[in-house]
């Protein structure tokens, strides 16, 4: 994950584009049949497209990279690598470097339409904005308006509330979550408790013998406590095994550092306390393991019960089958959206927690030098890639299918449940809820056979873009036309066509219509299931949908009216789904009780 920069957030420094034809633009002489694209938009500079951070490589392989055989990083994760389209075409546009210009971003986005791409990826956002503001909202309407599916991520600034990026409801906006694959490392104390923690380096010669065990904040050092450069000068760590507190805007892989520089034996790396039980497996550069705030709690208590704690850590490899998985990553960001409310954001989540994919570069640490270089890395950046190879894939098999018809069979056939059957989890361990896990996980497989799709055409946006009260100027600069929002009806948010519900609550009633349109059998028929947000009820006519042809529409009314058990200054979240003989449609709800 990046630091903020200049005017952009960046979370990669590349987009991309995936095509399902073949064009080229391509900056310099490399390009071949799978990367038919590569050009570089830096402050008006057209240069050669270096990727000099990995994550554009990384991210390009996890949306279209070809089948490789034998892929691992240092041993771990053995396997057989893929991109979720690895039968698509792939163009990068570079925009970022030591900042990311505006004009940059737009003058790719608009090269990208302009050369004909199906999907674009940008792993790439700043803070909340008006859309008119927002160069990725501007540049991803033109490029819905051209029938081009727009996937970004959500943002890497979680837990926290209302803290998403491109919040525009004409972008998938894309959350991130676990894969039920692990990279163990276990702390075992000397009362013998072990904790579960991750980490990719896995050294083959650390002993299971006790080592003396030190925390450096004892005594109120709190510098100390997190391990930053020159923090354990004057503490005695040499060959010991130290704990050090995540956070202090000091990266993971720097306080391993500090500690090995320092003469650290190995370092266990407690979460914060908003972080919970959501650890990443990262290329340490000595013996690590990352565990959770609350098996911190517990080492810091044995810590300070014994004189002389000792503990070791245990090297489990790769293990896959976590029942617990998806589980929302607790750097995701949050909604509800700011810069439209009324829309449900973030729309999905999908993997970003410790994903392998290419790297150009070998990692420094590596036990493995010689293999072919992939790395495994955590961000929205990973899960956004994700999310665009399955658009890419819908998109081949429904051609006919607008950017919102592609969404909403992504959105209304995720999942809520994880592989224990369970309801996902976010990184306390509750119940996640729809401002992290937007409409659940993606689930691709259901997601090319819908039922039913909640459509819009580009101008459908007009009248939601005029009720937000922006001025004909500001909606004209978002739309690439002249508009004169006198003569547009104007709506509110919620009543944009959206797979989800996303409102504001005062004590009236307010009622919405929904168009769904069929693309399953001709002859099919829905019945309605209703789980009522907590204080609310939810009223649907009419409650059963029968259709006759296929793209046949039918338009529902939903009211939703406060009773006796609503608490004002609340959110209150629950579905509405449609339910055939083969399938399940569902749009989340989540009121705010004003």
């Amino acid at each position: 994950m990046d630091s903020c920069r200049p005017l952009c957030k960046p979370l990669l420094s590349l987009s991309l584009s995936l095509s399902l034809s073949l064009y080229r633009r391509c900056d310099f002489a490399v390009c071949n049949n799978k990367l038919i694209g590569a050009t570089s938009f830096l402050s008006g500079q057209r240069l050669v497209p270096f990727d000099e951070e990995g994550h554009g490589t990384h991210t390009a392989s996890t949306a279209a990279g070809n089948f490789v055989m034998n892929a691992t990083v240092d041993g771990n994760a053995n396997g057989t690598a893929v991109g979720m389209a690895p039968l698509a075409y792939l163009a990068v546009y570079k925009v970022c470097s030591q900042s990311c210009l505006e004009s940059d971003i737009l003058a790719a986005l608009d090269t990208a339409v302009e050369d004909g791409v199906d999907v674009l990826s940008l792993s790439l956002g700043g803070g909340s904005e008006p859309f008119y503001a927002d160069s990725i909202a501007i540049g991803a309407f033109g490029a819905i308006r051209n029938g081009i599916f727009v996937s970004c991520s959500a943002g890497n600034s979680g837990p926290t509330y209302r803290t998403l990026s491109n919040e525009a409801p004409w972008i998938l906006t894309v959350g991130a979550s676990t894969i039920d694959r692990k990279i163990i490392a276990m702390a075992k104390l000397g009362n013998g408790m072990e904790f579960e923690g991750e980490s990719l380096f896995q050294p083959k010669d650390f002993p299971s013998t006790q080592l003396l065990l030190i925390y450096p904040g004892n005594g109120g050092n709190s510098s100390a406590s997190l391990c930053g450069p020159g923090a354990l000068k004057g503490v005695d760590v040499k060959g010991k095994i130290v704990l050090c507190e995540r956070g202090g805007g000091i990266s993971r892989i720097e306080k391993g550092v500090e500690v090995k520089n320092s003469g650290g034996a190995a370092m266990i790396l407690m979460n914060e306390e908003a972080d919970g039980f959501s650890t990443l497996a990262d290329p340490h550069v000595l013996p690590a393991t990352h565990v959770s705030y609350a098996a911190g709690l517990q080492i810091k208590e044995y810590i300070n019960s014994t004189e002389t704690p000792t503990a070791t850590i245990l090297f489990k490899g790769t293990v896959i089958g976590d029942s617990s998985a998806p589980l929302m990553a607790s750097f995701s960001s949050r909604g509800p959206s700011l810069a439209s409310p009324g829309i449900l954001k973030p729309d999905i989540t999908g993997p970003g927690v410790s994903i392998l994919a290419a790297w150009p570069y070998f990692l420094e640490n590596s036990t493995v030098p010689s293999e072919p270089t992939f790395n495994i890395i955590s961000g929205t950046s990973m899960s956004c890639p994700h999310l665009s190879g399955i658009a890419a894939l819908l998109k081949a098999s429904h051609p006919d299918w607008t950017p919102a018809a592609i969404k909403s069979a992504i959105m209304t056939t995720a999942d809520i449940l994880n592989l224990g059957n369970k309801p996902i989890m976010d990184q306390t361990l509750s119940p996640a809820d729809m401002f992290a896990l937007g409409a659940g996980h993606v689930n691709p497989s259901r997601a090319n056979d819908p039922g039913l799709i909640y459509d819009l055409q580009s101008e459908d946006y007009l009248p939601y873009l005029c009720g937000l009260g922006y001025t004909d100027e500001q909606v004209s600069v978002i739309v690439h036309q002249t508009v004169n929002c006198s003569e547009i009806e104007k709506i509110l948010e919620g009543q944009l066509n959206y797979p989800s519900f996303s409102i504001i609550l005062g004590s009236e009633s307010q009622s919405f219509t929904r168009t769904v349109t069929n693309v399953g059998e001709a002859t099919s028929s829905y019945g309605l299931e209703i789980y009522n947000p907590e204080g609310i009820d939810v009223i649907v006519q009419p409650d059963i949908l029968e259709f006759t042809e296929v793209n046949q529409k039918i338009i529902y009314e939903v009211t939703f009216r406060p009773n006796n058990y609503a608490q004002k200054g609340t959110y209150k979240q629950g579905y509405l789904n449609w339910v055939s003989a083969k399938r399940v449609v569902t749009s989340p709800i989540s009121v705010f009780l004003a």
